[in-house]
């Protein structure tokens, strides 16, 4: 069983799709179910995550600086596959331990996003591991943390809108230079969101457009604001890869993104929502960002 402050943590993320108050305000978490390494039994922890470019998600077994690992750490080491949630998905992963430059250049990485984890270490004598959690890759549609298709696709867009939002105030608070997480993270975003519009484009329009002839010209502005956001994301990214890139510079660019993309999903939700609500099976709804809005 989590230790009853845990456990409060894992009730709220799992009511709020991910979001949780408090200390942990702002934050981007993920839930870890575990196989015990002694017992065999599930354990599921709340950890903090950083995104990695799509394809996996870094967390790392600080204990905040305790002199040993944390049990989610011994339990991967034991058995790797684990339950991920993330709020809007759940998968299936396989841990895999950084080790050597890979791991110091990472954790570096996290140092310079967040000095915390210097700190974290100084305090023991152990290195503290990262790890990556690789998702799985499934047959048919991902889990999604939904009801419904019109549920499915309000949490997918309030999870872009969250993580956008963070994505905005790690860019405004940044120092005289952008740092290189923030970097990972404005591309997993920009990532994710390709993901998402593909996704739709593919799944969702035609299965709405086959079944709502009468949607044809929403349709068509939808995908017109596609092509716009996909020009505003791949000026992103590429003032995102300057290497020289300036935190002002990019900040204008995360606002344009951010006005767009807002006013493109209100619209969306509008014009699909009501359609998607008498359906009540999300398999039907095949979304390929499963796992890259982190």
């Amino acid at each position: 069983m989590p230790n009853p402050f845990n456990q409060q943590v894992i009730d709220e993320f799992r009511a709020n799709n991910g979001r949780v108050g408090g200390y942990f305000e702002g934050a981007r978490l993920l839930l870890l179910t575990t196989t015990g390494a002694r017992t065999g039994t599930p354990h599921t922890t709340p950890v903090g995550f950083y995104p990695d470019g799509g394809e996996r998600v870094l967390v790392i077994a600080s204990a905040g600086g305790a002199p040993q690992h944390p049990d989610w750490f011994h339990n991967l080491l034991t058995n790797p596959r684990l339950t991920v949630e993330d709020g809007v998905f759940t998968y299936e992963a396989e841990a895999v331990v950084l080790e050597g430059a890979e791991r110091d250049a990472v954790f570096a990485r996290a140092v310079e996003a967040d000095p915390g984890w210097a700190e974290y270490q100084a305090k023991t004598a152990r290195v503290i591991p990262v790890v990556a959690l690789h998702a799985i890759p499934k047959d048919g549609p991902p889990n999604v943390n939904a009801g419904s298709m019109a549920d499915a696709l309000k949490v997918v867009h309030d999870a872009f809108r969250r993580e956008l939002a963070l994505v905005r105030k790690e860019v405004a608070e940044q120092g005289p230079a952008l740092g290189a997480q923030l970097r990972v993270n404005c591309l997993t975003l920009c990532q994710g969101l390709h993901n998402h519009h593909t996704g739709e484009e593919l799944g969702i329009f035609p299965f709405l457009a086959g079944r709502h002839p009468e949607l044809a010209p929403a349709l068509d502005r939808l995908r017109q604001e596609h092509e716009r956001i996909a020009a505003l994301l791949e000026e992103l990214r590429r003032v995102v890869a300057t290497e020289d890139a300036a935190p002002g510079d990019v900040l204008s660019e995360v606002e344009r993104l951010t006005a767009e993309l807002e006013a493109h999903l209100t619209y969306e939700e509008e014009q699909l929502i009501p359609l998607l609500t008498p359906a009540t099976a999300p398999a039907a709804w095949t979304d390929p960002a499963a796992g890259a809005v982190e």
